[in-house]
């Protein structure tokens, strides 16, 4: 590798539909859950399952919760994840910085080719999710072989597989709780919800769980607040096979019989808010909440654009140009 060589940066996220509407709702779902990564069932029993059942049942339904957390500038997860994008193009002045989702768009082949228009000879792959999972950041990395296939000459791929203990991913969300503490008093219950997975994955060789809980013990640790109040969940699961648990929604529901009824929540794995922070988390889990008894319940919202999270994905870009891991 040549000190001359001219770098660019993908960030990738998972992605979101292009509007609130069924139509829109079904064009993503179905590309979405058509990925073996995401659901690794034959395709000979999945595409009737979800063809004939899953997108026509589904699509009006999650389209009107979509409507819930729409933005006049669009979906939520883009919007920051655009914000992201240019934050940090201020801060590496020199270096390209395309966006790209696995899903929907813009599309991560878009986004490669932009790079590569602009004679990037090294590619930075900074999938944002701070955990490892086969479902998220391997189906990120198969995205870009698949974009790369086309071209006679790829650049150099420098993929950042996780930073789960990335020491600026821990002080930027140990900023955000301690600022929503200072807003809001301390809980009594700081929960600490992770997007589930299967079980499945995780007996098969999947890290996420580890790393999820990697996370969480040093966010205990982080933080001036009593170790043993703080607790972590999964979220959002799906279908009738095991997942990773505990499960958020159960969890809100025996709380308030154990007397605490104040609890704020921060999901650490996702870089942008989205449907599953603003709708699943701040709407329908806080009124489970409170339908049980409990009082008080904050979101923490996600890093977003925040100047710590930049800070963050600088020292990322910067661990591999620099070609050493910074701290």
């Amino acid at each position: 590798m040549s000190s001359s060589d001219r770098y660019g940066v993908l960030l990738v996220n998972l992605g979101t539909p292009d509007q609130p509407t069924t139509a829109a709702i079904k064009r993503y779902l179905a590309e979405f859950l058509s990925d073996k990564r995401v659901v690794d069932v034959s395709r000979l029993i999945w595409k009737p399952i979800l063809y004939g059942v899953i997108l026509p049942l589904r699509s009006s339904r999650v389209a009107k919760l979509y409507q819930k957390i729409w933005t006049d500038e669009g979906s939520p997860l883009l919007v920051y994840s655009r914000r992201q994008q240019k934050l940090l193009a201020e801060k590496l002045v020199d270096i390209p910085i395309e966006l790209g989702m696995s899903y929907g768009s813009p599309s991560i082949e878009q986004a490669i080719d932009n790079l590569l228009r602009q004679d990037v000879e090294q590619l930075i792959v900074l999938p944002l999710y701070p955990q490892y999972s086969c479902s998220t950041s391997a189906a990120v990395f198969d995205g870009i072989s698949l974009a790369l296939q086309k071209h006679r000459t790829i650049p150099g791929v420098h993929f950042i597989r996780s930073y789960a203990d990335h020491p600026a991913y821990i002080f930027a969300l140990k900023e955000t709780i301690e600022k929503s503490f200072y807003e809001h008093g301390q809980p009594d219950r700081l929960l600490l919800s992770y997007h589930s997975i299967p079980q499945r994955f995780v007996d098969t060789g999947d890290i996420y769980a580890e790393q999820c809980k990697l996370t969480t013990r040093l966010l205990k640790q982080a933080i001036h607040y009593p170790a043993e109040q703080v607790m972590m969940v999964y979220q959002s699961r799906f279908g009738r096979e095991p997942w990773l648990m505990p499960f958020m929604d159960q969890t809100m529901k025996s709380l308030p019989d154990q007397g605490i009824k104040h609890i704020q929540v921060l999901c650490p794995g996702f870089s942008s808010d989205c449907l599953e922070t603003l709708e699943e988390i701040k709407q329908q889990n806080k009124e489970i909440f409170l339908d049980a008894g409990g009082e008080k319940f904050e979101y923490i919202p996600a890093l977003n654009d925040n100047s710590g999270h930049i800070v963050l994905l600088e020292a990322l870009v910067n661990s591999i140009v620099r070609g050493k891991v910074e701290s």
